[in-house]
């Protein structure tokens, strides 16, 4: 009996060795759903290649509506119910929504994502070209690279049987890069999604340091705000008198010098990313920028900036604004100053809710032989869709694929992590769906 227990145990060790995921805590079926989902990354490339070469810049409506029926035409034969819903009322083009009805054992997931980018017609960045291991174009990282990601992951499922059994809800916004307004009416179909969902999934970019894979369980706010300041014109020798006071530019000035000094707390930061004053200042139509007129000899008559806010909580949001628009009003002598902020995107906090859910993703990745994955620092992680449900459900973010340079002029994804991330999300949403 030495010899057939001695082979038998020689076959375990070489079967470890030729499959480590086999000896790594996946069952048969999940072994099989792994390999399914690493066939996938051909159809994925190929697929990436005719989104990012469709044209969605968030104000070329038709080409964001062209991608969202691209992706409708992925999702049906995968039994989603997909609708087209028009933002018209929210000056956008639209979304898509998919729903999968499955045994309603599991947990209902909720896939965010967004159909558009922030390269518009005229930019000279419209094209798809792959270099070597990576491949640029508009689009590919943030976030067409996690959309066939998150086709690739959902046909693996299919292709083994476990998407049989999973209630999933997609929302695909048509409006990530540039959202339209009212948030009531441009959010209210995610928001209503998360209300029928017990978590979120965002498919946006696999944030990495050093090379090492991050995991992502918060996003600070964003918001923008603006300071506008009238003061009395007056002759420049008349300044800093009561008659003429100071002019529109020093308290302006004093204004954004006390947020430097006051407002410094942690997790939060406050840009000033333009300003004009003088006799007359005025902003563009697109309020990128402006003009201004004014004399060396004349006490500015106005002045203004815009910058933005950003938190890792929405009481740290409001806090902030209650601090900055107490400085706003100290005016200056002659002076008066007003701030206004428009809406944007609110914080998605770290909860505890969330890190059990990065808990499960390492999980997966210790079944998969990959190195777990660290807390993302929230400061490096910007705004997004999934901080307008964080309130209601707990959420990951960033499994769509790994690149740099995006919202520019060069964007890369490497093609590597088409295959991991398709993987790891495949198994993260068999593991979710089952009771």
């Amino acid at each position: 009996m030495i010899r057939p227990l001695a082979a038998a145990a020689f076959a375990v060790l070489a079967l470890a060795a030729a499959s480590p995921a086999a000896a790594a805590g996946l069952s048969a079926q999940e072994q099989k759903l792994v390999a399914a989902a690493g066939a996938e990354d051909a159809r994925e490339l190929a697929l990436l290649e005719k989104l990012v070469n469709v044209n969605s810049g968030t104000m070329n409506f038709a080409g964001v509506e062209q991608v969202g029926q691209m992706m409708r035409a992925e999702l049906e034969p995968l039994g989603f119910t997909v609708r087209w819903a028009p933002m018209a009322a929210a000056g956008r083009a639209g979304h898509i929504i998919a729903t999968h009805k499955g045994t309603g054992r599991g947990k209902r997931m909720l896939l965010i994502g967004h159909l558009d980018t922030v390269f518009e017609k005229d930019s000279p960045f419209q094209t798809f070209v792959r270099r070597g291991d990576i491949v640029e174009g508009p689009g590919v990282n943030d976030m067409k690279g996690g959309l066939v990601i998150m086709v690739g992951a959902l046909r693996a499922m299919q292709s083994v049987g476990t998407l049989k059994g999973a209630d999933i809800t997609i929302v695909l916004t048509g409006d990530e890069e540039r959202q339209g307004a009212p948030t009531s009416i441009a959010r209210k179909d995610l928001i209503d999604a998360a209300g029928q969902s017990d978590l979120a999934l965002e498919f946006e970019g696999l944030a990495q340091e050093g090379g090492k894979d991050m995991g992502s369980i918060a996003r600070r706010s964003s918001n923008t705000w603006t300071v506008t300041v009238k003061a009395k014109p007056g002759h420049s020798s008349g300044v800093f008198s009561d008659a003429s006071g100071y002019g529109a530019i020093y308290e302006l000035a004093r204004i954004l010098d006390q947020f430097r000094r006051e407002l410094r707390e942690p997790n939060a930061t406050y840009n000033v990313g333009l300003i004009l004053g003088g006799a007359s200042a005025d902003l563009n139509a697109a309020e990128t920028g402006g003009t201004a007129t004014g004399k060396s000899n004349i006490i500015a008559a106005t002045a203004m900036a815009r910058g933005d806010l950003r938190t890792l909580s929405n009481d740290q949001t409001q806090r902030m604004v209650a601090k900055m628009k107490a400085i706003v009003a100290q005016s200056l002598t002659g002076a008066h100053a007003e701030m206004t902020f428009t809406e944007g995107y609110p914080a998605m906090a770290p909860t505890a809710g969330s890190r059990v859910l990065l808990g499960k993703l390492n999980e997966v990745n210790r079944d998969l032989g990959l190195a777990p994955m660290a807390e993302l620092d929230p400061l490096k992680r910007g705004a997004g869709d999934i901080a307008f449900v964080a309130d209601k459900i707990d959420g990951l973010i960033g499994l769509g694929a790994a690149g740099e340079g995006a919202h520019a002029p060069g964007e890369t994804m490497a093609i590597d992590s088409l295959d991991r991330q398709t993987k790891r999300a495949a198994l993260l949403m068999t593991r979710l769906s089952r009771p």
